[in-house]
């Protein structure tokens, strides 16, 4: 490909001959390609540390949880207090079809925990192995629940992050050792760095987890358990088993069916759905102002191209008149037009990844983690694309008013 350095040199010797006007025309593109990639970055980073909140737990998830009756049914008065069992478990896995986990859970909070000298409060949970269908532990050291704990009533636990940090700060590998909780002891299986903050009973980090059957039997509360969480099989929707988890409990426990108090559920799904559709719908804004601006941007230097058009009639017309092309006068009003818009949106995209990785290593170190607020290269090249194509629609107008320019008439004006 031939370069032709004339033609650039006059461009831009044209683009320099008003800085002043070239500069506030071509700072409409700049912002609003600027506006645009930086919004569009922000996003996506918000998104990600957003997602990292969730990560590892169930989206297609459910947890049903017992509250007393809100209305009297079949000569149980207004007020009863009932609870889930781990019959109600096996009944729903049962009676209700394209569930993948069915699972009890139990927790007792503010608890102490205490290894050697030291000590902190947290929540000490109950579950089978099959709640990392759930929720999933990422075992970094040993191991999670498994059967055999669950059968033996072992007296074992998986310890979250916090209390790892917290407990056993010079220690490796506790697994092995041994953490008090209300005077039992329980020998340490696994550490836990499950960092969801959506966790159901407690968070996670601050969490001991022990056998379910274990639990039950230390506090003595037999069969009962806090909650119940479900996931549904692919395919299949947590919205549409809901209905049939709630009548299946209403009837094993004789409920009213329109007692919407005795039966709370949870539709971790729905909250999943909200929050994508959040993020949607700031996505669509960001593109809203980001569009508008630029395209508010291009109309402004359509315009002073049209102002450039119009002084130089003189030079267009004696171009004519020595046989110029309309081609080449289309060409030279386009190609001031896409250089102007070009090096305003160049300098936008790289001043919005300058800065969005100075917020991403501000993020490194720090407690929230580091996020990564970068765009995609395809993001950067596509809003490159954007400019480029501005910057022709910006440039038609004035040109095609450049070649209804008559060499007679534009020599008259002169």
């Amino acid at each position: 490909m031939i370069i032709d350095y004339d033609k650039i040199q006059e461009i831009l010797q044209t683009l320099s001959r008003n800085k002043s006007r070239s500069f506030l025309t071509a700072f409409g593109i700049f912002w609003g390609i600027f506006m645009l990639v930086f919004l569009m970055g922000g996003g996506e980073g918000l998104k990600r540390r957003m997602a990292r909140n969730f990560d590892g737990f169930a989206q297609n998830s459910c947890f049903v949880m017992a509250n007393t009756t809100g209305k009297a049914c079949k000569g149980f008065r207004q007020g009863r207090t009932w609870s889930l069992t781990d019959r109600d478990v096996d009944l729903l896995r049962r009676r209700v079809p394209h569930v993948a986990t069915v699972t009890p859970m139990l927790a007792q909070w503010g608890k102490v925990m205490k290894y050697r000298d030291k000590a902190r409060t947290g929540i000490l949970k109950g579950v089978r192995p099959d709640y990392v269908g759930i929720e999933a532990p990422h075992i970094t050291v040993g191991r999670f629940i498994n059967d055999g704990d669950l059968r033996d009533y072992r007296k074992v636990c998986v310890i979250g992050k916090r209390v790892y940090e917290e407990l056993f700060p010079a220690v490796e590998n506790p697994c092995g050792l041994f953490v008090c909780v209300d005077d039992v002891y329980y020998q340490v299986i696994g550490v836990s760095k499950m960092s969801s903050s959506v966790g159901v009973m407690g968070n996670a980090e601050e969490s001991i987890i022990i056998p379910a059957t274990t639990m039950q039997r230390i506090y003595n509360t037999g069969d009962r358990v806090e909650a119940i969480g479900i996931t549904t099989d692919k395919g299949t929707t947590v919205t549409e088993i809901v209905p049939q988890i709630e009548h299946v409990l209403r009837a094993a426990h004789t409920l009213a069916p329109d007692d919407t108090q005795a039966l709370f559920t949870f539709n971790m799904e729905a909250m999943f759905q909200m929050v994508d559709n959040l993020f949607r719908g700031i996505e669509i804004l960001v593109w809203l102002i980001g569009v508008g601006t630029l395209l508010s941007g291009a109309i402004g230097v359509s315009n002073i191209m049209m102002v450039t058009v119009r002084e130089r009639t003189a030079e267009i017309g004696i171009r004519r008149a020595i046989g110029a092309r309309p081609s080449s006068i289309l060409g030279q009003i386009m190609a001031e037009s896409i250089v102007l818009t070009i090096l305003a949106g160049l300098s936008g995209i790289t001043l919005a990844v300058l800065l969005l990785e100075g917020m991403q290593a501000s993020t490194v170190g720090s407690e929230i983690g580091e996020v990564n607020f970068q765009v995609s290269f395809w993001m950067a090249l596509g809003a490159a694309a954007v400019v480029a194509l501005l910057g022709c629609l910006a440039g038609l107008a004035p040109g095609l008013r450049a070649l209804a320019i008559k060499p007679i008439e534009a020599i008259r004006d002169e």
